[in-house]
């Protein structure tokens, strides 16, 4: 083999190694992101076991009508918030084929148009709803203590600053976390009390327990982009134009439903 050939085979395994490299670099990342959203061993459901019957917060999903997304593909900005989607598939602004030259714009108010996330975590220990104690000090054997929840809590998340538009804004938010995390979302969710759970946790002879009970979160953190809405009217065409375009940052705490976090203490 020559010198050409030689350098020729090592570049091509090298390319190889290379490539190989970064796919399961890649992977590992990919993995790694899933982790984050994974429930801990310390996290249980208490969907069967609550004493208050949570509503899920289920959020229509509009699928806007056929015009409306030839208009959203023509659009500037990406629209995504389902109450401007909504409101475009019942608008009925049907110029005339006669219109020749005629030109106008109908403006149908200032959106939330998208919402961007940027970062989504989850703090499992978002809220103290609860606290169980057995004190087995001047005791002779071990016992045993489980969590039982002595007083009805109401947990609720919340947009972290002020900002316009927030009804809309919290729909978007909620509807992207619960697309990343995949976890059972909503604003409000309540323990009832005498909520109890048979995972027991061992007391030994001189010592005190502690269980303390939390109620775990998302904190979803993005980007909103607002903008002024118009129907841009050419004739017998009609096209959506969005002036005056802004961004603001934003952060929500939401609330993971049915899912208490357990933290054991011996003392």
């Amino acid at each position: 083999m020559n010198k050409i050939g030689i350098y020729s085979f090592v570049l091509i395994v090298f390319v190889s190694i290379f490539s190989f490299t970064n796919s399961t670099f890649g992977e590992e990342k990919d993995k790694e992101k899933t982790d984050d959203f994974d429930i801990p061993s310390h996290v249980l459901t208490i969907s069967k076991e609550n004493t208050y019957p949570n509503s899920t917060e289920d959020q229509e999903v509009v699928e806007p009508s056929e015009l409306t997304q030839e208009l959203m593909e023509d659009a500037e900005v990406p629209i995504d918030n389902p109450d401007l989607i909504k409101l475009l598939n019942e608008t009925s602004i049907k110029p005339s084929i006669l219109a020749i030259g005629y030109r106008g714009m109908v403006y149908i108010g200032r959106w939330p148009l998208n919402y961007a996330s940027s970062e989504t975590t989850i703090n499992w220990e978002y809220q103290q709803i609860n606290t169980n104690e057995l004190n087995n000090i001047g005791g002779e054997n071990e016992q045993k203590m489980n969590y039982v929840q002595q007083e009805q809590k109401e947990i609720k998340g919340a947009l972290t600053n002020k900002i316009a538009n927030p009804d809309d804004i919290k729909k978007m938010m909620l509807l992207k976390a619960k697309e990343k995390t995949k976890l059972p979302l909503s604003y409000q969710t309540v323990i009832g009390k005498g909520t109890k759970k048979e995972n027991a946790y061992n007391i030994p002879v001189k010592k005190y327990g502690y269980l303390q009970a939390y109620a775990p979160a998302v904190n979803e953190k993005g980007q909103v982009t607002f903008g002024e809405v118009y129907f841009e009217l050419k004739g017998s065409k009609k096209s959506i134009v969005i002036k005056n375009v802004t961004k603001q940052g934003i952060g929500a705490w939401i609330p993971i439903q049915e899912h208490l976090s357990f933290g054991f203490q011996l003392r």
